[in-house]
């Protein structure tokens, strides 16, 4: 059994929370987090401790950390727990500044221990299977790939501004799974974006949407769409298209209950929000880690990993102010 520190008790620490106790191998030692009241409910239903950071990291019956609290502790909470010989699982992103970043691996990679960076979209079973099936051969040599993602409605500008803009924040997530997906890293990086959603984003210094073109070494490129508004759930697509055919991964519905009549044909929306439509990607997500910490593999999204998405999006960002095609 694997006694795992939590920290940060919100939506998404939650989220954690159920998979790490519904784990035959993990269950929660602790939960750190500022809001003492959220941080005591959490450790009361999981029969843990609410512990402060240094006596968490200090806990020698604390194998792993789970680091799920707000972005601008990302960082410093993987050093001291890289330091302190803790196994580490943290959510996208790292931090916001690619100087940080960069420093905060080497403080990981200096102190020799696990670490799984949270892009829980490579382990959702449908892209999975598109993958599995591309690295097949099932559609030969890749040619363009789609990817589409476009959130419910959009984020309160309170959010935007401290967000690090859409490049970093949303887009992040589909910039990782284009170098996922193709196997290779991007040789240059387009982007477009306008303010076409809500003016309060426009004004909070941000876009709300956007459109990235990667270009690839082997001659393959990657067409990203985003939107901080869809109007109709959470749309998440990849359509990867080859020499030989074409791998679909459509949206996953509410239900798949067609209504067929006369007068049209209707189906379910797309499931509203990530909590639904990565629910099962969040269960194999932490199965991977507990296998990172028995030893059965190693990390499959690793620092690095973060590093180049962020670098990516910064690439994005560039090509946004210049107009021009950013070559990495």
């Amino acid at each position: 059994m694997f006694n795992i520190a939590l920290f940060g008790c919100g939506r998404i620490g939650k989220v954690h929370a159920v998979n790490i106790d519904a784990h035959p191998m993990t269950q929660i030692r602790a939960v750190i987090d500022p809001y003492a009241e959220g941080a005591a409910q959490l450790a009361e239903k999981y029969h843990a401790d609410v512990m402060t950071t240094e006596e968490a990291l200090a806990d020698p019956d604390i194998h792993a950390v789970c680091i799920c609290s707000a972005t601008d502790t990302h960082a410093n909470l993987i050093e001291l727990a890289a330091k302190a010989g803790k196994a580490i699982f943290c959510e996208k992103p790292i931090d916001l500044s690619l100087a940080r970043v960069q420093d905060c691996l080497e403080v990981v990679e200096a102190s020799d221990v696990k670490f799984l960076l949270g892009f829980n979209r490579r382990y959702d079973p449908q892209f999975r299977t598109l993958k599995d099936l591309f690295e097949s051969g099932a559609i030969g040599k890749a040619e363009t790939l789609v990817i589409t993602s476009r959130d419910p409605s959009p984020p309160p500008a309170e959010y935007v501004r401290v967000s690090g803009g859409i490049f970093r924040d949303m887009s992040i997530h589909d910039l990782d799974m284009a170098r996922f997906i193709m196997g290779e890293d991007p040789i240059s990086v387009s982007a477009h974006g306008a303010c076409l959603v809500d003016p309060a984003i426009g004004e909070a210094g941000d876009i709300d949407s956007a459109v990235i073109v990667l270009y690839f070494p082997s001659g393959a490129m990657a067409n990203i769409i985003n939107s901080r508004r869809s109007g109709y759930g959470y749309d998440q697509r990849i359509e990867l298209h080859g020499s030989k055919g074409m791998l679909k991964a459509g949206n996953v519905r509410e239900h798949l209950v067609e209504h067929w009549s006369e007068d049209d044909c209707s189906s379910a929306k797309p499931q509203y929000f990530f909590l639904e439509r990565y629910k099962e990607a969040y269960i194999a997500e932490w199965q991977h880690f507990v296998d990172v910490l028995e030893g059965k593999t190693e990390p499959q999204c690793s620092g690095i990993d973060g590093e180049l998405a962020l670098e990516l999006a910064e690439a994005a960002l560039e090509s946004l102010e210049t107009h021009q095609t950013v070559n990495l």
